[in-house]
């Protein structure tokens, strides 16, 4: 199984993409059982891929295959979050299967059975494969042991065999997807023309001066907007304002939290499971039965126990039993199982740090002459906290210097080496100088080198099922009473209930706002509300919930409304561009007469080495067009206004400076092949998907 593991995890992004959402095996229970689909009477679509329909039993034959393929992997069936994940690789899988066997179709790409035999074991073996069959020792890859696995694979455990037969079925298509790839890679190249261009657009530099005029030179109160003007802006831009579907919703939460009571009786069960673990000869097993938590056995030194034990560290003993403690909502007994000697141990130290403030000789004169002043004081027996919350210059400060517990490479080494070696807890005789600065020390804790082995229960505390009642109760009622939105904004001022938004909630999201595994709101939100509708109670992990849809939004052209304070500031600022323009167009002289007599907000600016292959300009931001047109200027010529994002641009070119020419300009060539290369494979796939016209339908029913 491990070298199967290995294969997998040294498999390329192309099988890596395919293999989770292979695996043609009959998974026995899993699909034919009570719980899969596959046998129901439902064939309702939950989606459409390239024209072609996906029924919902095609769709959940594919979730089983991968559920079983997790399976095998890790030994475990996946939680309701991995299942997510998994739900969301069948449908990538299945885009990929349609869409891209269309284009392998089309260009008559396959792969051979003779093709498949030689990826495995003939002469033109997967890296995958030769990775997992190369001898460590030598770095030779070894092809008998590929054959020898090979002839005993139906010899292998199930799980084995599965996990091989998966593999090498994603030969295929993971190759297909590889030679499509290449095909297209193949046929990106660039012209000597564009190789020169991007020479000069690399190594050509101007010498400009600019004139910069904010938008917000013009005050909101002198240009006026109005609807048609936005939905004309809109309507001129709209590609650039395209919506996916969403739902808006508000929504009340009633929490379901432990009560006092709930907090008692489980102070009450910790204190009654304290007096068998005191008893118990196996710690390990007795922590691992009776925790919720997942750490339930360790061996650590001081500087890393829990913290109600590092208070206590000295007068631990072995059989101790320490708790409850109630620490983050939890309750958490600790046992001492065993207590041994270390090979390296902890310390615990406070210091004052003196830095310098610069690597002059004479700055760090000066900070050693305030340490050492400072140690002379503690030598004395002044106060170590009150000196190091004066004086140092470090975070450990504000805490009288304290820095706790450490082990070793948790200091740097000048420090440490004092500390470590400091054989009895005081203050260290003298300075200890290091990148940092210059550090008095305090020993409070000398070197400690035992171990301790701690068993513990960690036990959360939970709503028992009177409290949850209650809150359903609450919940309920609310419910019950509010008909429509107006009566449940009401209804949450009566019940003294917040009422949140959950803006934008798309049709598959598993979440909103801060409310995770919420499948069950989004799901009502598409496939049976209506607005100004109030849903029934929705149980979540910690809270009932109950949501009244308040608008839908649908895939396509945006609304105005739902745009309008993104697009409002454009036009306006589009007006006041025309103001700028007009005002500047009316002065003459040179740019720096013409922001003086403009106004404070006009800036003149200058840059020294402005290249066209940068999209900005200093102190105006995002500004394209104003590089492009600085280079289309001749001599000293000035430019008409130029709009940009933040405002106007008027340039003055002062120098340019051209590349010379080269005889060889194939390093720019190949670097513009190397980029268009590095994003075939990605805009192909996105092309197709987009081309795909797929429709998503899954909501309905996950």
């Amino acid at each position: 199984m491990a070298l199967i593991n290995k294969i997998r995890q040294k498999s390329g992004w192309a099988i890596g993409f395919v293999a989770i959402g292979l695996g043609f095996f009959v998974v026995g229970g899993d699909i034919l059982g009570p719980n899969s689909t596959i046998l129901g009477k439902n064939k309702t679509d939950v989606g459409e891929i390239a024209g072609e329909t996906i029924e919902r039993e095609r769709y959940q034959e594919q979730i089983d295959q991968i559920k079983y393929n997790y399976t095998i992997n890790y030994g475990k069936s996946p939680s309701e979050g991995e299942m997510f994940s998994i739900r969301q690789q069948a449908w990538d899988y299945l885009i990929v299967k349609i869409a891209f066997q269309d284009q392998y179709d089309l260009l008559g790409l396959q792969v051979t059975d003779d093709e498949q035999w030689d990826m495995v074991q003939g002469n033109n073996v997967t890296f995958e494969i030769k990775q997992a069959f190369t001898d460590p020792q030598t770095g030779e890859f070894q092809r008998d042991r590929v054959i020898n696995y090979l002839q005993q694979v139906r010899q292998l455990p199930a799980q084995q065999q599965a996990s091989w037969y998966l593999f090498e079925q994603n030969l295929k298509p993971s190759r297909l997807r590889i030679k499509y790839d290449n095909l297209l890679v193949k046929t990106t190249y660039a012209t000597s023309v564009e190789a020169k261009n991007q020479y000069n657009e690399e190594i050509s530099v101007a010498e400009i001066k600019y004139l910069y005029v904010p938008y917000y030179s013009v005050s909101d109160s002198l240009v006026n907007v109005t609807d048609s003007e936005l939905k004309d802006y809109l309507r001129d831009h709209q590609a650039a304002y395209e919506v996916e579907e969403s739902r808006n919703f508000s929504y009340v939460s009633v929490p379901m939290v432990p009560s006092s009571e709930d907090t008692a009786y489980f102070q009450q069960e910790m204190d009654r499971l304290k007096e068998d673990f005191k008893s118990s000869t196996d710690d390990s097993l007795f922590a691992r039965n009776n925790s919720d938590g997942d750490v339930f056995f360790t061996k650590a030194r001081v500087d890393a126990l829990p913290n109600m034990l590092q208070l206590n560290y000295s007068n631990l003993s072995v059989g101790d039993v320490r708790g409850p403690y109630f620490v983050g909502g939890n309750f958490t007994l600790y046992k001492v199982s065993e207590i041994s000697e270390d090979t390296v141990g902890a310390v615990k130290a406070s210091h004052i740090l003196i830095k310098w403030t610069d690597e002059s000789n004479a700055a760090k004169a000066t900070a050693r002459s305030k340490a050492q002043g400072i140690l002379n004081q503690l030598r004395r027996g002044a106060d170590f906290e009150q000196l190091a919350r004066e004086n140092s210059e470090d975070g450990s400060a504000q805490s009288g210097g304290d820095l706790g517990w450490f082990g070793p490479g948790k200091m740097v080494q000048p420090f440490e080496e004092a500390a470590f070696g400091a054989t009895r807890e005081g203050l260290i005789s003298r300075l200890v100088e290091t990148q940092f600065g210059y550090h008095i020390i305090k020993v409070t804790e000398k070197l400690n080198r035992q171990s301790y082995t701690i068993a513990s229960i960690e036990r959360e505390i939970t709503p028992s099922e009177e409290t949850r009642n209650k809150a359903f109760r609450t919940a309920d009622y609310f419910a019950s009473t509010s008909g429509n939105y107006d009566e449940f904004i009401a209804n949450a001022d009566r019940d003294s209930l917040q009422v949140y938004n959950a803006e934008n909630v798309g049709k598959n999201d598993r979440r909103f706002n801060d409310v995770s595994n919420a499948r069950s709101v989004v799901q009502w939100a598409y496939n049976d509300a209506e607005v100004g509708q109030v849903s029934d109670v929705k149980e979540l992990d910690d809270q009932y919930i109950v949501a009244a849809l308040t608008s839908i939004t649908e895939d396509g052209p945006a609304s105005l409304e739902s745009v309008r304070d993104q697009i409002e500031p454009r036009v306006k600022n589009e007006k006041k561009g025309d103001i700028i323009i007009e005002k500047l167009l009316s002065m003459e002289g040179t740019l720096d007469e013409l922001g003086e007599n403009y106004g404070a907000d006009a800036r003149v600016y200058s840059s020294s080495d402005l290249k066209f292959s940068t999209n900005s300009l200093p102190s105006v931001g995002f500004a394209p067009l104003a590089v492009g047109t600085a280079f289309s200027l001749q001599g000293s010529e000035r430019s008409a206004p130029v709009r940009e994002e933040n405002g106007i641009v008027l340039i003055e070119m002062i120098n340019l400076t051209q590349a010379p020419e080269i005889a060889d300009y194939s390093t720019y060539k190949n670097q513009i092949e190397q980029r268009t290369s590095s994003r075939v494979s990605y805009n192909a796939g996105e092309a197709i998907k987009k081309n795909a016209d797929i429709k998503d339908l899954r909501f309905r029913f996950f």
